[in-house]
């Protein structure tokens, strides 16, 4: 099976004058195609950071990181940028989106920044709406939209432009708990339908959608867990 994430020892600390402080130590782990994978962990743990690292957002001090067969250390910033666009889809807690374009815009961001031409953008835009069952609010704008709709076209903005792996921080941390079921449901149906997706959340109920979970405390993996299929 193909892996779409290999980390071998990644530490990661900061230096805050007289303290430094290990956010990951030693983190090794492999992710392969097709997996969901639900990272956990009480607050101050390590997840964003991890997730910030895979998601080629943040640098790790020590160690190795693979995404899609790509070496990522000692590359520049428009490099890993460029990796990013064309690799990774990444999903926020607060959405991200910005408020004065239209859905339509938001979704189509990525595949722009790609110089992909406009009858392609128009395609692949409304196809992943209509994935995420919001086509009929491609001329909204995100502050017409419920907390729920927000994110469900921040999940399309990370599928447009077909990354090989999906990073998804707390996505049910800002919705009420039905449209929070929805969103995992929808989430779930992506990756039966063949996305790879690394969730970080707190919430043991929305670990229960993958089919692995992976534990860390104090910067380093305690456990490990695959759901029978």
């Amino acid at each position: 099976m193909e892996k779409v994430v290999v980390m071998n020892n990644i530490h990661k600390h900061y230096d805050n004058k007289q303290i430094e402080t290990h956010a990951l130590q030693g983190i090794s782990l492999e992710i392969n195609q097709g997996e969901f994978v639900a990272i956990t962990g009480p607050s101050g743990c390590g997840k964003s950071t991890l997730l910030s690292i895979m998601g080629l957002m943040d640098k790790a001090s020590e160690g190795d990181y693979r995404i899609a067969n790509i070496v990522t250390s000692g590359l520049k910033v428009d490099q890993r940028t460029h990796i990013r666009n064309q690799h990774i889809g990444y999903v926020f807690q607060s959405f991200n989106l910005i408020d004065s374009l239209t859905v339509f815009e938001n979704v189509a961001l990525p595949l722009e920044h790609r110089g992909a031409k406009k009858d392609e953008i128009k395609e692949k835009v409304e196809e992943v709406l209509a994935q995420v069952d919001m086509l009929h609010r491609k001329d909204y704008r995100p502050n017409q939209l419920s907390g729920g709709q927000q994110q469900r076209i921040a999940i399309a903005r990370a599928l447009v432009g077909n990354p090989d792996l999906i990073l998804v921080d707390e996505p049910t941390g800002n919705l009420d708990s039905k449209n929070g079921d929805q969103v995992m449901s929808l989430l779930e149906t992506l990756n039966r339908n063949g996305s790879t997706i690394v969730m970080v959340t707190h919430n043991p109920a929305d670990a229960d959608y993958a089919n692995r979970t992976i534990n860390l405390f104090d910067g380093a993996v305690v456990a490990e867990s695959v759901r029978a299929a």
